[in-house]
């Protein structure tokens, strides 16, 4: 079987937890390569949530190797915080957990200075969880970051924490705020170093001992492709590449080892935080999306900004991604409506726009241009095969994917696990879809 890639191909929030978490048994090893624990992917555990930060999304199946690559950014504290939780949810493996030796570390200084910068920009706020991600990232960048490999060494610790501590209350002084004691941190930062220990590991020989053994890899992304600090909608994006591309530097491997990308995308649009959205709803159907799509941020619990199905960046996710093949979740939230659109294209100064704009001076003043199609009007969720699908919604599925160039392999038609119906035909060759279904008790 194929080392796959699952990404977010909207502005996260898509459901991805849900999608690793089901297909992780037909795989040897789930590997997350990018984000921090501003991420949080959603699983549900026989009728139990869980939301997961750091952690990737195999962790509910016991012996799933479990790795956090370097390009992660790893607040110890909501690590070990989050391992321990998980312990009383299933069971942990701690061998089966890894931590990346080059993964960069965030301080507390982080998110503090993320805070004042926030509040500093006032309406222009980039609307981030504040949980120092963004800065962490700056001193990856800079040649100043702590990395977890540093945590094994007292000596180096205690150096570089005096030095960005004494650089960041520079900062803080000019602002008129109270400096951060490196004492105190230190002495965290120490503990955290003796019960991060037995994690810390090289990722990416694991992840080539494993796949020269022929166990294929699940590679897990966070956010979506519309944040990618390089390709999503800058300034308005995350520290990190969620995109395909960041599956290479943010593991350590090469990028013939990825087989396949499977973008997942709910069967409309939502946002969190600030930024333009070209199909946001104002009105009541976009109140009525948010009702019934539970709409709230799993990391934040922020309520998400809601709108119809953007097809012009969905087709730009997927051909800067190389996706052929999509997961569409929460078509059941789109039941209640009799007719639903979606955005082919924009109007842009009198002009028609089919490709998506990156300058965020266009995009926050394109017009949405929409083409309506009738509601099915019928339940969806919970349905057990394919051919039971309401007529209306395949011509809608059918609609998405002529105009994204993607075909729809898996619907997901609720929350659980067993709630998601596969298109063997389209996934032929990529997964084991029988462990997947054994794992289901099918």
């Amino acid at each position: 079987m194929a080392n796959i890639v699952i990404l977010g191909i909207q502005w996260g929030d898509e459901g991805k937890g849900k999608i690793v978490d089901l297909l992780t048994p037909a795989f040897g090893a789930v590997a997350r390569y990018q984000g921090g624990h501003n991420a949080g992917h959603t699983v549900y555990l026989r009728g139990r949530k869980v939301v997961l930060h750091l952690i990737p999304s195999g962790i509910l199946h016991p012996g799933t190797l479990c790795l956090i690559g370097n390009g992660v950014v790893i607040d110890p504290k909501a690590f070990l915080d989050e391992l321990e939780a998980l312990k009383t949810v299933t069971e942990i493996r701690d061998d089966l957990i890894a931590v990346s030796r080059t993964a960069h570390l965030i301080l507390p200084y982080h998110g503090w200075l993320e805070r004042a910068e926030e509040a500093a920009l006032g309406d222009r706020k980039i609307g981030t969880t504040c949980r120092g991600i963004g800065p962490a990232y700056e001193d990856k960048i800079g040649r100043r970051g702590i990395r977890v490999c540093d945590l094994l060494d007292p000596v180096a610790l205690r150096e570089k924490i005096f030095a960005n501590t004494a650089a960041k209350n520079a900062i803080a002084a000019a602002r008129g705020l109270a400096p951060l004691d490196p004492e105190r941190i230190l002495a965290d930062y120490s503990d955290y170093a003796v019960r991060m220990a037995p994690y810390i590991k090289d990722v990416s020989r694991l992840l080539h001992e494993t796949i020269r053994a022929g166990r294929p890899v699940l590679f897990e992304g966070a956010q979506g492709v519309l944040l990618d600090i390089d390709h999503g909608t800058y300034p308005f994006v995350t520290s990190s590449n969620p995109t395909a591309g960041g599956v290479c530097t943010g593991l350590g491997v090469g990028p013939t080892a990825i087989d396949a990308v499977l973008g997942v995308t709910k069967a409309y649009t939502t946002r969190v935080g600030s930024g333009p959205f070209p199909t946001e709803l104002f009105d009541d159907d976009g109140k009525l999306l948010a009702k019934r799509g539970d709409e709230f941020g799993a990391t934040t619990g922020r309520p998400r900004r809601c709108g119809w199905f953007d097809a012009v960046a969905v087709s730009y996710a997927c051909r800067i991604n190389g996706i052929s093949k999509m997961v569409i979740t929460k078509p059941d939230v789109l039941d209640a409506f009799p007719a639903i659109k979606v955005c082919t294209s924009y109007r842009y100064k009198g002009s028609t726009l089919r490709d998506y704009p990156l300058e965020p001076g266009v995009l926050e003043r394109v017009t949405p241009v929409y083409e309506t199609l009738p509601g099915w009007k019928t339940p969806v969720h919970g349905l057990g095969r394919f051919d039971e699908l309401p007529a209306g919604f395949k011509d809608y599925l059918r609609f998405l994917e002529d105009r994204v160039e993607a075909e729809a392999a898996v619907v997901s038609t609720g929350v659980e696990r067993e709630e998601t119906l596969f298109r063997e035909d389209v996934l032929d060759g990529l997964i084991d879809l029988s462990a997947v279904r054994r794992a289901l008790g099918e």
